[in-house]
């Protein structure tokens, strides 16, 4: 089949970004053809491997047409980007006339039989409205859920959207009623599809025996991703044999303040910055323990990622996460209960001393059992992701793509 691929962000550096690379390399394995519209900013190119730079169409951020950079589905992002909550109305008009006009320009030139679009959010409206004639896909990657508690004056268009949408898939069985009860027209329309990882590059390697042991983050540079509450509870730890790898960007006060309290770790604390998913995949190979402290997420990808590597895993108890990773019975994921929060991604601050004690009591005992039963079977911990290869889950996708064409033929 012919897919149009959407995405309101640039199509790389986050969760949604990897998944939309991953995306298009599956569809092409799988026999079907690929176009693109996607934001871009500040001279991105996209790997020329992934599809036909012909079949891709940008809307240009920080540029003549549109000045401000690009709203991201996330407050806080790992490049300059605008706050939806802060658009003025000029902006938001400026927003939707891009993004239409390139879709119905990519509809014109490459006639898709199917839109696949990411985020239940103002463009996947957009598109339902641009091309009301072509089955529409939407993929929810949670940011959009929180946009729409952040942004309540602009979720009218995305409420439009849910019952419009022909399909639209979940990341896990959590988060599916979350949409239902964010959106109750949305029915039997939802499907939980999950997240996949590549196999070919995420699998075991050869750990070292610690110590150190070494910890490894990867993702933005934020508060709502825990980074602040990671380093403030390794302080209180400080003279355990372990060393912190923080892979990932990010922007503005918030990646300042990161990285500022990395800093004072000396060689403790390594700051590799944004990296290649190769390179990524290299660190979690040497990895013991990954470390994912977030308030907020859909289902993480990453976890998965790092369990294929054989990593141990420690993160919080959030509904997805715990769907998926809270039936081990070996040891090797350990989840963190959150208090209720201030927002949908902000811990109140009376709480945060107890979590930066939990924090630390609970990695001071992972790093001391490393040092003293040293490093656990890689292979069993690549065993619970076995479930998660983006070749299982592009089988659902492509079930959902033949039930969309098969509802609107």
């Amino acid at each position: 089949m012919k897919i149009l691929h959407l995405i309101s962000q640039m199509p790389d550096l986050t969760g949604s970004g990897k998944y939309l690379q991953a995306l298009l390399r599956f569809c092409t394995r799988n026999g079907h053809e690929n176009a693109l519209v996607a934001a871009i900013q500040d001279g991105f190119t996209l790997d020329g491997d992934l599809i036909d730079q012909a079949r891709t169409s940008f809307v240009r951020f920080k540029g003549p047409a549109l000045g401000f950079p690009i709203p991201g589905m996330s407050d806080v992002m790992p490049y300059p980007s605008s706050v939806f909550s802060t658009l003025t109305p000029e902006q938001l008009a400026e927003y939707e006339i891009a993004f239409k006009e390139k879709i119905k320009d990519a509809v014109t030139r490459f006639q898709p039989d199917l839109i696949h679009s990411h985020h239940l959010w103002l463009v996947s409206a957009f598109a339902a409205e641009a091309a009301p004639g072509i089955p529409l896909v939407v993929s929810c990657h949670g940011t959009c859920l929180r946009q729409r508690a952040l942004c309540p004056h602009l979720a009218e268009r995305p409420t439009l959207l849910s019952t419009r949408a022909s399909r639209i898939m979940a990341l896990s069985r959590a988060q599916k009623q979350e949409i239902l009860a964010a959106y109750p027209g949305t029915g039997d329309k939802v499907e939980v599809v999950g997240a996949g990882f590549d196999d070919n590059l995420f699998a075991p390697g050869e750990k070292s025996m610690p110590p150190p042991v070494e910890l490894l983050y990867a993702g933005k540079l934020s508060l709502s991703k825990g980074v602040p509450w990671l380093l403030r509870s390794l302080e209180t730890i400080r003279a355990l044999p372990w060393r912190l790898h923080l892979a990932g960007g990010g922007s503005g006060e918030e990646k300042e303040l990161c990285e500022r309290l990395a800093h004072g770790f000396g060689e403790k604390v390594v700051l590799h910055g944004s990296l290649s998913h190769p390179d990524l995949a290299a660190l979690m190979k040497r990895a013991h323990l990954f470390v994912l402290p977030s308030f907020f997420e859909g289902l993480p990808l990453v976890l998965m990622e790092a369990l294929a590597s054989g990593c141990s895993v420690v993160t919080t108890a959030l509904a997805g996460t715990k769907e998926v990773l809270g039936n081990d019975t070996r040891g090797r994921v350990t989840l963190i209960d959150l208090p209720p929060l201030a927002t949908v991604d902000t811990p109140h601050d009376a709480d945060m001393p107890r979590l930066e004690k939990t924090l630390a009591t609970t990695l001071a005992q992972k790093i001391e059992a490393f040092i003293t039963k040293g490093v656990p079977d890689p292979e069993k911990a690549a065993s619970m992701a076995s479930g998660y290869t983006w070749e299982r889950v592009f089988e659902r996708i492509e079930g959902v793509y033949r039930k969309a064409l098969e509802k609107d033929a």
